[in-house]
Formats: C-alpha cells, structure tokens, sequence
C-alpha cells in the first residue's frame, strides 16, 4: 500500500513537471516574433537618418522661393568672381561711347564715362559681397565672444558687457558711420571696420541668451566634473552647439551689410572712383534719372535680389537648424 502510494505521487509530480514545461514552452516567444513589429515596411529609397544637411535640404525642397533665391544668389556670385574674364576695363574712358543704351555689345549700356555698365556692376558686386562677408565674420566673432563670456560667467562680468551692448544697440548706429567714413579715408577696410563696430550688439544678445540656456545642460555639467577648463568648455561644448542660431544671425547680418554699405556708397562715404560699388553706381545714376533710368534699374535690382536672397534664406535656415521648428 505505501509502495502504491509513492508511485502515484511519483506519476503526479512527473504529471505537473511536463504541464509546466508545455506551458512554459508555449509562452516562449520566437526570437523573430518581433521583427514584423519593429521592421515596418518601407518605401523603396525612403530613410530615417536625419541630420543638418537632411533638414536643410528638406526645407529648401518645400519653399521653392528660397530655392530661386539660393539660385540667384549662385549666379550673382560666380558673375562676380569671374568678373575679369569680361572683355571690357570697367575704368577705361570712351567719350564715344557714353550713356549708350542696352544692347548686344553693352548688356547694360554705358555710364557718362563711355565705360561698360555690366563690368562695372560685375566689379561693384564683387566689393558689395566682400564687404557684406567681410564684416559678418568680423561682426559674428565679436558678438559670440562677448556674449558668450557675458552668458558664460555671469554675475558683474556679465552686468558690465550687457551694459555696454546695450549703448550700441540704442546708438545712431547710421549717423556714426557717416561720422567716421569721414573722419578716416573713405575705403573697403574702413568700411568693413565700421559696419562691424556697429553690427555685434545683436549677435551677442542672441549667444548670451543661447549660453545662458546650454551652460546648464549635462555634457556641460559633465565636462566640468571631468576637469573641463572654462576656455574648454566654451569652446568645445557651448559655442559648437549653438551654431545654428549664429548662422542664421550671420546669414542676415550678410544682407544689412550690403544694404549698409550701398547706403553709404551712395552717399559717397563708400569706396572711391575709380573702383565702383552696387551704391557708388546709383550715386552716379541719379544724375541721369530721366535720360537713362536703366542705370539706376541695373545696380539698384542687384542691391534687391541679393539682399532679398540673403533674408529669405536666413529664414529658411532658421527653419531647418531650429529643433523646435522642424516638422
């Protein structure tokens, strides 16, 4: 009876261990079971990296303005660069042919001087887009590095250089330049030396605040435990990863650049003749204005389309670069 008794229980244990197997067994999931769930079909060419090049590229694809404009700017570029390839002297005098009009040997016509006016507006646009460059790389280093530190360091440092940006700011920025184009010797350096003194307060305000925000993320927490120097940390960490808000604040600063500098070349505060800006030629065509209107049409549609180009693709790059803007 007792030997009974033990091969029932025997037969009950082994009864339960193959139920739990079979169960266990039965809740085991495949390793492909997930594949269907995480592998979603996808179109042929589609893909889901995503990066600054994807996002500008995707934004220029659905504002096909700004496309035209990046074209445009593409072409006046490029004009400009190959400038002495032309077959005519923008400074050569041809009292024979003066304020001839458009036609197929002068594209657009000649000035007062018998001078080809496309040379001319080829040159002028190589100085406007030297000085607009120029004094955007000059303006965005100024204005990062102050407002940068001013962010960065806080406290009276950062009282003092806010302060200061400030006087700029609320400064007659234009009346000043015209003051000192004419105190130093009118020229391109003196240009891009003033259009920059005036020019930083607004990209310091923009890296302050971008500073102000980042110094209190993790990786600069990090950086600093692991022994980080400030100078380090600034420029490794803070300033790489608000690029984005300085080019497009530089890519804007390009177009009131030029902008200002073909105010001041029309004033006559610019570069001097011989050599000829955007600004100096509608100085020179304003005499004109009547009698030959396509002298100030020609210089004055290239001041429009560039500086025009520049914002817009400046908002298109706010666009794409801005995390918070991106679809």
């Amino acid at each position: 009876m007792h030997l009974q008794i033990q091969e029932l229980n025997k037969e009950w244990v082994k009864h339960m261990e193959d139920k739990a197997i079979k169960i266990n067994t039965s809740n085991v999931l495949p390793d492909d079971a997930f594949e269907d769930v995480v592998k979603e079909k996808q179109p042929a060419g589609t893909s889901y990296d995503r990066g600054l090049w994807y996002d500008i590229c995707r934004s220029f694809k659905e504002n096909k303005v700004a496309l035209v404009c990046l074209i445009i700017l593409i072409i006046i570029a490029i004009a400009s660069l190959l400038a002495p390839l032309s077959p005519y002297d923008p400074d050569a005098i041809d009292a024979t042919q003066k304020l001839l009009p458009p036609s197929k040997e002068h594209w657009f016509g000649t000035d007062d001087f018998g001078r080809d006016y496309f040379t001319r507006a080829l040159y002028g646009g190589r100085v406007s887009l030297t000085v607009g460059l120029a004094s955007m790389i000059c303006t965005t280093i100024i204005g990062t590095l102050i407002g940068t530190f001013s962010g960065y360091k806080g406290g009276k440092l950062d009282m003092v250089l806010m302060r200061f940006t400030d006087i700029f700011l609320a400064l007659p920025s234009f009346l000043l330049m015209v003051v000192l184009n004419t105190l130093f010797s009118p020229g391109m350096v003196t240009l891009i030396a003033v259009l920059s003194l005036f020019s930083w307060a607004s990209v310091a305000r923009i890296t302050r605040a971008e500073t102000m925000s980042l110094k209190q993320k993790d990786f600069v927490l990090a950086a600093k435990s692991m022994g980080a120097s400030h100078t380090e940390i600034i420029f490794k960490h803070i300033i790489p990863n608000m690029s984005a808000s300085i080019i497009v604040a530089g890519s804007l600063g390009v177009a009131g650049a030029i902008l200002t500098e073909s105010s001041l070349s029309f004033l006559g505060l610019g570069v001097q003749l011989p050599q000829s800006s955007w600004g100096s030629m509608l100085q020179l065509a304003q005499k004109y204005i009547l009698d030959r209107p396509s002298m100030a049409v020609f210089p004055g549609l290239l001041i429009l389309f560039t500086v025009l180009s520049f914002n817009i693709i400046g908002d298109v790059l706010r666009n794409a670069l801005e995390p918070k803007m991106i679809k």
